[in-house]
């Protein structure tokens, strides 16, 4: 005699503690698509592929609409003086030197490490993830908060009057955009491509810009730190994600999700008929029908209209104008070498190597 389907569907889920392992999956599906969207929206939101689109208003509201709602918000609840005072914390957190951030970054990569490995440590191993994901995520966080350390704390390359003739043959003047010229502040001569930094009030080789995160400035001799930080946090957020895919990929096999849905319940197993099970696919793809249906019919009725009033314009393809060459291309610009691009290989290397530690700019100093 056949067991009833939900007989079955509890021994093969767990009972309860089946419904709350999905709910915890489906929260992580949830986290990662948020977290790509808004991602993709704040660092490709400005191009001109997304002009018009939801993806352009998240990185307006991201980058401008945010503060300014909240400056709003503050203004109507506590007044004038309640705005003085949030940009007074403002400016001692972002524009003097402070640990705020420093610290904030910390609370950031534990508490979000605590609530992965609380959530989804518990699936290690499974069906297609090894134990040696325990020990991999941990020296990869390690090996982050040691770059922070290091780009935090190292020496980013200040100048000051007993090092600066060894800064100015590491980065001659090129008579165009740098000339000899001494720092108001620091009444030094000031080596090209550096600058003072008003937050730090110190002069900075091949100064790049004050990292508030690091509560430094990121120069010459630690942006080969900086870098390495920035390309190993992203591959660990590249590394997070396919985890937790192979964790909820696992979790849906060893619990027969999909074989529940096409047995017990009468699916049929191809993804046109079970995917509205899931995602309800098939409602998704008649709304976009309708939808680019209806943006058909106003664009045909924009262009009617501009027919009848001889303001006809062929639209120009987003792809096309993602890939259009600046004005300054199509023109005949006479321009001097460039002395500090030296090719792509060597600039990598002079990040690597900082050109003032070299022995070469020392002798060069002596003599």
């Amino acid at each position: 005699m056949r067991s009833r389907p939900e007989d079955e569907q509890k021994s093969v889920g767990g009972g309860g503690g089946g419904t709350g392992e999905m709910a915890v999956q489906w929260v992580l599906v949830v986290h990662v698509v948020v977290t790509m969207l808004v991602v993709v929206s704040l660092l490709c939101g400005h191009w001109p592929i997304f002009s018009g689109t939801f993806v352009e208003k998240i990185h307006y509201f991201l980058t401008f609409g945010a503060y300014d709602y909240f400056l709003r918000f503050v203004v109507a609840v506590f007044g004038s003086s309640g705005r003085n005072c949030f940009v007074t914390v403002e400016h001692y957190c972002c524009e003097r030197p402070n640990p705020i951030l420093q610290i904030l970054y910390l609370v950031i990569l534990g508490v979000t490490y605590y609530i992965i490995g609380k959530s989804s440590f518990r699936y290690i191993p499974g069906y297609y993830v090894s134990e040696l994901h325990w020990y991999t995520s941990m020296i990869a966080v390690g090996v982050g908060v040691l770059l922070f350390l290091l780009t935090s704390f190292s020496d980013p390359g200040i100048v000051t009057a007993e090092n600066v003739s060894k800064y100015i043959s590491a980065f001659p003047y090129d008579e165009i955009i740098y000339v000899e010229k001494e720092c108001s502040t620091c009444k030094i001569l000031k080596p090209a491509r550096s600058k003072h930094c008003g937050i730090c009030n110190r002069c900075v080789a091949r100064f790049d810009h004050h990292c508030g995160w690091m509560n430094n400035c990121i120069g010459e001799k630690n942006t080969r730190y900086f870098m390495a930080f920035l390309l190993w946090h992203f591959l660990i957020c590249l590394y997070g994600a396919v985890l937790l895919g192979l964790i909820l990929a696992g979790q849906l096999k060893e619990h027969n999700i999909i074989y529940i849905l096409t047995v017990y319940y009468g699916v049929e197993h191809s993804f046109s008929r079970l995917s509205p099970h899931v995602v309800q696919w098939q409602d998704y793809i008649s709304w976009k029908r309708k939808l680019n249906e209806a943006k058909a019919s106003a664009a045909a009725l924009k262009a009617s209209i501009q027919t009848i009033t001889g303001e006809a314009k062929p639209p120009e393809s987003k792809w096309r104008a993602f890939f259009r060459k600046s004005p300054l291309q199509t023109e005949e610009v006479i321009v001097k070498n460039n002395l500090y691009d030296r090719g792509i290989i060597s600039n990598v290397c002079e990040i690597i190597f900082p050109p003032s530690a070299r022995k070469s700019f020392s002798h060069r100093k002596s003599e």
